[in-house]
């Protein structure tokens, strides 16, 4: 590897190790050429990748990064792979040690960085049994979901008790056990009926009775004073 080569392949550690959430490193001795194929496959769902690099030139692009990556020069010893982390590091440290109960136990774990934190094997161990990112989204939405439905479900239930309600008394107006709306507006000819009774009040005073009447009550009495003339 030339220099130049050299100076591209210490941009690429840093650009990846600048892009991860977290770096893991990976002793990857005793896996076969496939062994490492299926591996790399299987990292790439948990969006990580799979990086087979040089000591001095990691401990290079690690001091190009500075103090953020510094944990990582402690586990630059031996044969050395750099997993890049962007996405879920509990689901891709879950992948390696899937992957090693089924190979072997190959690969095992040097030690990693995560947030500018260095990671023991244990720790790294720890990290893949715990849920995935998506499985605790799942529990949260749950979590978030469970009141709310309650608050829908209640709220269902007084909207369906007040329909229930209004219809009982709409139920009622009907059949006549509580007075209608209109109810107070009929009352009100009450008042006006009684002004026909004072006119007849009036009338039986004979104050108002017409002339005509009066003379047609008096023709009788003429007559009867000529019948007996």
């Amino acid at each position: 590897m030339n220099r130049d080569q050299k100076t591209q392949a210490i941009a690429e550690i840093v650009e990846n190790i600048n892009a991860s959430d977290a770096v893991l490193v990976v002793d990857y001795r005793g896996l076969s050429v496939t062994q490492a194929s299926e591996l790399r496959n299987k990292l790439r769902e948990a969006d990580a990748t799979l990086v087979v690099a040089k000591n001095t030139l990691t401990g290079r692009a690690i001091a190009e990064v500075g103090e953020s990556a510094e944990p990582l020069r402690d586990f630059l010893a031996g044969p050395t792979a750099l997993m890049y982390v962007k996405g879920d590091v509990a689901a891709a440290a879950k992948t390696i040690t899937t992957f090693a109960k089924d190979n072997g136990e190959l690969p095992t774990f040097k030690g990693g960085v995560l947030d500018g934190s260095q990671l023991s094997p244990d720790e790294i161990q720890a990290i893949a049994k715990l849920p995935s990112r998506q499985a605790l989204y799942g529990q949260l939405v749950g979590m978030v979901a469970s009141p709310i439905t309650g608050l829908a479900r209640s709220l269902g239930g007084l909207l369906g008790g007040l329909a229930i309600a209004l219809g009982e008394v709409n139920a009622k107006k009907e059949s006549g056990e509580i007075p209608s709306g209109d109810a107070p507006a009929a009352s009100a000819p009450t008042e006006e009926t009684s002004a026909p009774a004072e006119v007849q009040d009036d009338t039986a005073g004979g104050d108002d009775v017409p002339a005509a009447e009066n003379d047609a009550a008096a023709d009788p009495a003429a007559d009867e004073s000529g019948a007996s003339a």
